[in-house]
Protein backbone atom coordinates (compact mmCIF):
# COMPACT_ATOMS: atom_id res chain seq x y z
CA UNK A 1 0.00 0.00 0.00
CA UNK A 2 1.11 3.55 -0.77
CA UNK A 3 -0.19 6.46 1.31
CA UNK A 4 -1.50 9.77 0.05
CA UNK A 5 1.93 11.34 0.71
CA UNK A 6 3.57 8.72 -1.63
CA UNK A 7 5.16 6.78 1.26
CA UNK A 8 5.45 3.02 0.97
CA UNK A 9 3.34 1.71 3.86
CA UNK A 10 4.16 -1.95 3.19
CA UNK A 11 1.91 -5.00 2.92
CA UNK A 12 -1.34 -4.31 4.80
CA UNK A 13 -4.55 -6.38 5.09
CA UNK A 14 -7.48 -5.07 3.03
CA UNK A 15 -9.59 -4.11 6.06
CA UNK A 16 -6.78 -2.03 7.60
CA UNK A 17 -6.12 -0.31 4.25
CA UNK A 18 -9.80 0.58 3.87
CA UNK A 19 -9.86 1.86 7.45
CA UNK A 20 -6.79 4.08 6.86
CA UNK A 21 -8.39 5.50 3.70
CA UNK A 22 -11.67 6.19 5.54
CA UNK A 23 -9.82 7.97 8.38
CA UNK A 24 -8.20 10.34 5.87
CA UNK A 25 -11.52 10.72 3.98
CA UNK A 26 -9.90 9.48 0.74
CA UNK A 27 -10.34 6.50 -1.58
CA UNK A 28 -8.37 3.25 -1.74
CA UNK A 29 -7.46 2.70 -5.41
CA UNK A 30 -5.81 -0.40 -6.85
CA UNK A 31 -3.01 0.91 -9.09
CA UNK A 32 -1.21 -2.35 -9.98
CA UNK A 33 -3.66 -5.29 -9.88
CA UNK A 34 -1.25 -7.74 -11.57
CA UNK A 35 1.56 -7.25 -9.04
CA UNK A 36 2.08 -9.79 -6.26
CA UNK A 37 0.76 -8.59 -3.84
CA UNK A 38 -1.53 -6.03 -5.60
CA UNK A 39 -0.52 -2.41 -5.06
CA UNK A 40 -3.12 0.04 -3.72
CA UNK A 41 -2.85 3.77 -3.13
CA UNK A 42 -4.78 6.13 -0.91
CA UNK A 43 -5.89 9.11 -3.03
CA UNK A 44 -8.77 11.37 -3.97
CA UNK A 45 -10.08 9.41 -6.97
CA UNK A 46 -12.28 12.23 -8.30
CA UNK A 47 -9.32 14.61 -8.35
CA UNK A 48 -7.20 11.93 -10.05
CA UNK A 49 -9.79 11.44 -12.84
CA UNK A 50 -10.12 15.21 -13.31
CA UNK A 51 -6.36 15.73 -13.65
CA UNK A 52 -6.04 12.81 -16.08
CA UNK A 53 -8.85 14.20 -18.27
CA UNK A 54 -7.19 17.63 -18.13
CA UNK A 55 -3.86 16.16 -19.36
CA UNK A 56 -5.64 14.35 -22.20
CA UNK A 57 -7.40 17.56 -23.29
CA UNK A 58 -4.07 19.41 -23.25
CA UNK A 59 -2.44 16.66 -25.32
CA UNK A 60 -5.25 16.87 -27.91
CA UNK A 61 -4.74 20.64 -28.17
CA UNK A 62 -1.05 20.14 -28.91
CA UNK A 63 -1.70 17.69 -31.76
CA UNK A 64 -1.32 19.10 -35.24
CA UNK A 65 -4.33 18.49 -37.48
CA UNK A 66 -3.30 17.87 -41.08
CA UNK A 67 -5.96 19.09 -43.44
CA UNK A 68 -6.49 17.44 -46.83
CA UNK A 69 -7.56 19.70 -49.69
CA UNK A 70 -8.87 18.35 -52.97
CA UNK A 71 -8.47 19.39 -56.59
CA UNK A 72 -10.93 17.95 -59.09
CA UNK A 73 -10.04 17.74 -62.77
CA UNK A 74 -11.39 15.98 -65.88
CA UNK A 75 -9.42 14.28 -68.66
CA UNK A 76 -10.43 17.12 -71.02
CA UNK A 77 -9.22 19.88 -68.66
CA UNK A 78 -6.96 22.20 -70.64
CA UNK A 79 -3.48 23.33 -69.56
CA UNK A 80 -4.56 26.85 -68.62
CA UNK A 81 -7.26 25.66 -66.20
CA UNK A 82 -4.94 23.02 -64.77
CA UNK A 83 -2.30 25.68 -64.05
CA UNK A 84 -4.81 27.55 -61.84
CA UNK A 85 -5.47 24.35 -59.90
CA UNK A 86 -1.75 23.61 -59.56
CA UNK A 87 -1.21 27.13 -58.22
CA UNK A 88 -3.87 26.50 -55.52
CA UNK A 89 -2.23 23.16 -54.69
CA UNK A 90 1.17 24.85 -54.36
CA UNK A 91 -0.28 27.38 -51.90
CA UNK A 92 -1.91 24.61 -49.80
CA UNK A 93 1.26 22.52 -49.77
CA UNK A 94 3.29 25.52 -48.60
CA UNK A 95 0.79 25.92 -45.75
CA UNK A 96 1.48 22.30 -44.74
CA UNK A 97 -1.73 20.70 -46.03
CA UNK A 98 -1.98 17.54 -48.08
CA UNK A 99 -3.54 17.75 -51.54
CA UNK A 100 -5.69 15.08 -53.13
CA UNK A 101 -5.81 15.36 -56.93
CA UNK A 102 -8.85 13.61 -58.41
CA UNK A 103 -9.63 13.14 -62.09
CA UNK A 104 -13.25 12.19 -62.68
CA UNK A 105 -14.24 10.24 -65.78
CA UNK A 106 -17.61 10.72 -67.47
CA UNK A 107 -19.08 8.51 -70.13
CA UNK A 108 -16.55 6.94 -72.48
CA UNK A 109 -13.61 8.91 -71.08
CA UNK A 110 -12.90 5.95 -68.78
CA UNK A 111 -11.61 3.93 -71.73
CA UNK A 112 -8.51 6.18 -71.84
CA UNK A 113 -7.07 6.12 -68.29
CA UNK A 114 -3.57 6.85 -69.64
CA UNK A 115 -4.66 10.45 -70.38
CA UNK A 116 -5.54 10.95 -66.71
CA UNK A 117 -2.38 9.17 -65.52
CA UNK A 118 -0.25 11.48 -67.71
CA UNK A 119 -2.11 14.52 -66.37
CA UNK A 120 -1.52 13.44 -62.75
CA UNK A 121 2.17 12.82 -63.45
CA UNK A 122 2.39 16.28 -64.97
CA UNK A 123 0.80 17.82 -61.85
CA UNK A 124 3.28 15.90 -59.67
CA UNK A 125 6.15 17.12 -61.85
CA UNK A 126 4.93 20.74 -61.55
CA UNK A 127 4.92 20.42 -57.74
CA UNK A 128 7.97 18.18 -57.24
CA UNK A 129 10.00 21.02 -55.69
CA UNK A 130 7.65 21.29 -52.67
CA UNK A 131 5.71 18.01 -52.64
CA UNK A 132 6.17 14.26 -52.60
CA UNK A 133 3.71 11.74 -54.00
CA UNK A 134 2.22 10.01 -50.97
CA UNK A 135 -0.19 7.85 -52.96
CA UNK A 136 0.57 7.08 -56.59
CA UNK A 137 -2.18 7.54 -59.23
CA UNK A 138 -4.73 4.78 -58.76
CA UNK A 139 -8.21 4.03 -60.11
CA UNK A 140 -11.11 4.11 -57.65
CA UNK A 141 -14.35 3.48 -59.48
CA UNK A 142 -14.82 6.22 -62.09
CA UNK A 143 -12.05 8.41 -60.64
CA UNK A 144 -8.26 8.34 -60.65
CA UNK A 145 -6.71 9.62 -57.46
CA UNK A 146 -3.28 10.80 -56.33
CA UNK A 147 -2.28 12.24 -52.93
CA UNK A 148 0.53 14.79 -52.55
CA UNK A 149 2.12 15.67 -49.19
CA UNK A 150 4.45 18.54 -48.33
CA UNK A 151 8.09 17.56 -48.87
CA UNK A 152 10.11 17.18 -45.68
CA UNK A 153 12.43 20.13 -45.17
CA UNK A 154 16.06 19.37 -46.01
CA UNK A 155 18.60 20.00 -43.23
CA UNK A 156 21.52 22.25 -44.15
Amino acid sequence: MITDTNENFGVVPLQKALQLAAERELDLVEVAPNAVPPVCKIMDFGKFLYERAKKEREARKQQKQIEVKEIRLRPKTDDHHRSFKVRDARRWLEEGMKVKVRIRFRGREITYPEIARDMLQQVAADLQDIAVVEQAPDMEGRTMLMVLAPAPEKKK
